[in-house]
């Protein structure tokens, strides 16, 4: 059965060896053996590290990826705790959207000061508070 070395893994994955190890001490990879003091592991490593650094992307933590693991080692993934993150990532973009825009505002805003721009001072209000908010739509005024 081929194997492979950590060096190896760590080079196919993209990531660090500390992190294959600290990956392994969180219970989330197992190594199949050692050659000499280098972890050996089987090739399989590969794709759950690929469905980790997926969860990661995603904003999972370690200990809510280690808990979509069957205990056979399988992904047993929750489609609702799925479908909830994919909420929580819906939500932040329209946020970051928001942000974006009140950014490029602030950019091109004819205002003499940006302190004087009202879209601006909703953005510092919004940064104050950590809260990112869909501004109110502004209607035209008189002319």
């Amino acid at each position: 059965m081929t194997v492979l070395d950590i060096g190896e893994v760590a080079r196919r994955a993209g990531v660090p060896a500390s992190t294959l190890r600290y990956y392994e001490e969180k219970g989330l990879i197992t190594s199949s053996g050692r050659r000499g003091l280098r972890r050996q592991y089987d090739p399989g490593v590969l794709e759950r590290l690929a469905l980790i650094a997926l969860g990661r992307t995603a904003g999972f933590s370690l200990d809510e990826i280690g808990r979509m693991f069957a205990p056979d080692g399988r992904p047993d993934l929750d489609r609702e705790k799925l479908a909830a993150k994919a909420d929580e990532l819906e939500a932040r973009m329209r946020e970051l959207a928001v942000l974006r825009d009140s950014l490029r505002h602030a950019a091109a805003c004819p205002a003499p000061s940006h302190m004087e721009c009202p879209t601006f001072r909703g953005l510092l209000r919004a940064a104050a508070t950590g809260v990112v908010a869909v501004p109110p739509k502004r209607t035209p005024g008189p002319p």
